[in-house]
C-alpha cells in the first residue's frame, strides 16, 4: 500500500496518536538521523515509527539489525512495518512503557532517541509519562534526544511544555534551521546528556 495513504488511514483512525496526514520528508528524514553513528553499545531507540518514513533512513546508517528498537502504537502499521523492515526490531507498544519495552529487548544502551510522537496532540498526562521514560535513557548519559516540532504548532502549550522539560534538566536544545522541505515545516531540536 502507498505509504501516504496508509499514514492518512491511520491519522483518520486516530489523529490524536498520529499527529500529521503525511509522512515525515526525505529532508525531515535525514535531518533526524543527522550524526547518528549507532553500534551495539550505543542502539538507536524510534519512538513513532509510523510508516517507516526514517527508518528507512535510519537502516541505512545500522551496523546490525541488534542496533535499533522501534515502538508503534498502530498495529496494522506494526504489520506492514514488519513487512518493510523484517530485519530490524519493530514492536507493538506504547512509548509510555518505553523503558520496560527496551529491558525486554535485550538491546544495548540506548545513545539515540529520535521522537516522532505528536506532542502537541497528546493528552497531557500521557507526554508527561513519555517524557519521564525518555529522561530514564538521558539520565543513564551519552544520549541524545532529538524530535521535531511542526513551525505552526512551535509555540502550543505543550509544544513548549516539552522544551522546558528538557531544557531544565539537559540544556538549551540544538534547533535546526526551519525545514521547508517538509509539510508542514518543521524543526529538529536535540539535546545530549
Amino acid at each position: 500500500m502507498n505509504e501516504n495513504i496508509e499514514f492518512l488511514q491511520a491519522f483518520l483512525k486516530n489523529p490524536g496518536k498520529v499527529g500529521a496526514i503525511k509522512p515525515s520528508s526525505p529532508e525531515l528524514a535525514l535531518k533526524m538521523i543527522e550524526g547518528v553513528s549507532p553500534d551495539r553499545d550505543n542502539t538507536v531507540l524510534e519512538l513513532g515509527v509510523g510508516t517507516g518514513a526514517i527508518t528507512k533512513f535510519l537502516q541505512t546508517v545500522l551496523p546490525d539489525p541488534r542496533s535499533y528498537l522501534g515502538i508503534e502504537i498502530d498495529r496494522d502499521l506494526v504489520r506492514s512495518l514488519r513487512r518493510n523492515f523484517p530485519d530490524m526490531a519493530i514492536v507493538h507498544g506504547n512509548a509510555m512503557n518505553t523503558w520496560a519495552i527496551h529491558q525486554r529487548s535485550g538491546n544495548g544502551k540506548v545513545g539515540y532517541i529520535i521522537c516522532c510522537l505528536p506532542f502537541v496532540s497528546l493528552p497531557k498526562d500521557v507526554g508527561e509519562k513519555i517524557l519521564l521514560e525518555i529522561e530514564k535513557f538521558m539520565d543513564q548519559g551519552n544520549c541524545t534526544f532529538r524530535t521535531f516540532q511542526y513551525a505552526h504548532g512551535y509555540y502550543f502549550p505543550s509544544a513548549i511544555k516539552l522544551r522546558e522539560f528538557m531544557r531544565k534538566r539537559f540544556g538549551k536544545s540544538q534547533k535546526s534551521p526551519l525545514i521547508v522541505k517538509n509539510v508542514p515545516p518543521a524543526y529538529t531540536l536535540t539535546w545530549s546528556s
